[in-house]
């Protein structure tokens, strides 16, 4: 417990077991040790006898003055620390010489530590020494484990892993949220929201202002997104410099390449949308990477990867079709649109482009431009048209036939907008589009359609048709026709399905319903939350056929969207675009 105090001069319990070994009188013996080791203030031995008097142990005196003492040292030392003298470090450095013997006497340590969390650069000697005790190592503050980590990326792993681990763990809570709702779902929050995440928090600090931290950081990133494709790294890659940007640190944010770009990103995710003045500042920091600085590319598209970019973007390129629309202009004239593509295909190609380490834009497949966004344009004037015609009576109905089948298998850029425009429709209740289109989603690129965030979204927008379910035909859509072909494979659009299920039971058809619990029964080798979600909707079930709930209102809802104004068209004209529908997608 006093280890250090002989090193140091000073006199601990084994040098007074020994004086009262040795000693003929014991009681001069103590007074004698008491006078060399006390408090060296000679007014001070005519003021204890008082302290005697008042029935204050001498241990609980020399105690409080001791805590007084090493409260004033502590303050001192951040006072010398903060100061502008050019000699504070060498004061500290001796400081440390001095009271580094008795860093592991609990009463002393604080003080100890103190002077490392100060020192710029400690001494190597006393940092391995810290970093080989694990107890020094626990206690010691983060500026000096930052010291320590610099120069051993394994420690720094596995002090980053369970935190990566945790932030994968939290996205993944959300996107299987009990909540399910068009108004509160996984793009939500905003990222200053998303960015007081306690990882991000934690990370941030890691890091503080060491640039070989950051990069460290940057690199577990790069390999952990190789390695699992979980996009989910991509936001924190982002999320991590935009804390670090709020927090004013410009020894990282002035290095990394990807600043300004992200920031600029930032501000187009928080509206949910790129307006073109910074689609301009997008494209300059796209156009303005310079030949042998390409690998930035990697990054960038890393960046663009991000799920909340990706939803920005194609909003944004949702909502320029329909300008487009209404202006009777084709994709291939909006250098805007070209370029929300451009951004897509960037991100979408990130990690094809950091496994080859080809840094290199994808090429843009000029027949998504030429061919599909022109179809997918004709496509939302024939649901207006659909829309528009059934009002009309029977006789004055064309002869139109309208597109049952998307073909998104083959360019993942187009695959994702096809899957947004499904969103898009579900937002605006179109029931009728949702149902020719919904099955066609069961062959997409790389079975995007059944990946969890588009299967998140899907369930919310399905809430706003919620009434649609009494009828067979849409259960039979929604079910048979899409969720239920893959469920035995994919446990988790098992579970987007009972999610679903939980909050709309009481409107799904009787007899469907039945025949849904049959099927959905989750075999025993299920994971726990398939098994338990399962088991809520039966206790769910079994409540509703004691009391049945009261009957629910569809909230009337804003979504923010605007009228397209159709250009007049043939009917002709929409034949010939209805065939060519997505045939190239």
């Amino acid at each position: 417990m006093f280890a250090g105090l002989p090193e140091l001069g000073i006199s601990n319990g084994e040098d007074l077991k020994e004086t009262l070994t040795n000693c003929t009188e014991p009681l001069k013996a103590i007074d004698q040790f008491q006078m060399e080791n006390g408090i060296l203030l000679p007014t001070l031995q005519s003021a204890l006898p008082f302290l005697d008097l008042h029935g204050t142990p001498r241990l609980e005196f020399h105690q409080s003055v001791f805590d007084e003492l090493r409260e004033k040292l502590m303050e001192r030392v951040a006072i010398i620390a903060e100061g502008k003298e050019e000699d504070r470090y060498r004061k500290l450095e001796e400081l440390l010489e001095k009271s580094f013997p008795l860093v592991k006497m609990p009463s002393i340590q604080p003080v100890v530590m103190q002077v490392l969390k100060h020192l710029p650069k400690v001494p190597e000697k006393k940092l391995k020494m810290v970093m080989a005790d694990k107890e020094l190592y626990k206690v010691c503050a983060v500026e000096v484990k930052r010291q320590i980590w610099q120069d051993n990326q394994a420690l720094f792993g596995d002090e980053v892993s369970p935190l990566l681990k945790q932030y994968i763990v939290e996205k993944e809570a959300a996107l299987f949220s009990s909540d399910l709702s068009i108004l509160h779902n996984f793009f939500s929050p905003s990222p200053k929201t998303r960015r007081q995440g306690e990882v991000v928090l934690k990370l941030t600090q890691m890091i503080g202002k060491n640039v070989k931290l950051y990069d460290m950081v940057l690199q577990f990133l790069r390999t952990l997104f190789l390695r699992t494709r979980n996009v989910h790294y991509c936001t924190l890659r982002a999320e991590l410099l935009m804390s670090l940007h709020d927090l004013d640190i410009s020894e990282i944010c002035s290095v990394d390449p990807c600043h300004k770009f992200t920031w600029c990103l930032d501000a187009c995710i928080r509206e949910k949308f790129v307006d073109g003045k910074r689609a301009r500042e997008l494209q300059g920091f796209l156009d303005g990477v310079k030949k042998g600085q390409e690998q930035v590319l990697g990054d960038l598209s890393m960046i663009l990867c991000d799920p909340f970019a990706c939803n920005t973007l194609v909003l944004s390129i949702m909502r320029n079709l329909q300008e487009l629309l209404s202006q009777d202009a084709l994709p291939r004239d909006s250098p805007d649109l070209m370029l929300l593509l451009r951004m897509l295909s960037l991100g979408q190609g990130a990690w094809d482009m950091i496994d080859s380490q080809v840094f290199k834009e994808p090429r843009m497949d000029l027949e998504v431009v030429t061919r599909f966004l022109p179809a997918m344009m004709s496509v939302v004037v024939d649901d207006h048209t659909f829309t528009v015609e059934q009002k009309l009576p029977s006789e004055e109905k064309s002869s139109l036939s309208y597109p049952t089948t998307l073909y998104l298998q083959e360019n993942r850029v187009a695959c994702e907008m096809g899957l947004y425009y499904v969103l898009h429709i579900a937002k605006l209740r179109n029931k009728n589009a949702l149902q020719r289109l919904l099955p066609a989603l069961v062959e997409t690129y790389n079975d995007m359609a059944f990946g969890d965030i588009f299967l998140h979204l899907l369930t919310g927008h399905l809430t706003l048709l919620s009434d649609e379910f009494g009828s067979e035909e849409f259960c039979s859509v929604v079910f048979d026709g899409f969720l239920l072909t893959s469920f035995s494979s994919k446990e988790n659009v098992h579970r987007h399905t009972l999610r679903m299920l939980l909050h709309l039971h009481h409107k799904v058809l009787p007899s469907c319903m039945e025949t849904l619990m049959k099927t959905l029964e989750p075999p025993k080798q299920s994971s726990e939350p398939v098994k338990e979600l399962f088991t809520q909707l039966t206790e769910k079930l079994e409540a509703q056929k004691k009391s049945p709930p009261p009957l629910e209102e569809t909230p009337s809802l804003d979504l923010g969207l605007h009228p397209v104004t159709v250009p007049t068209t043939t009917t002709s004209t929409l034949v010939r675009s209805s065939q060519t529908f997505l045939q190239y997608i």
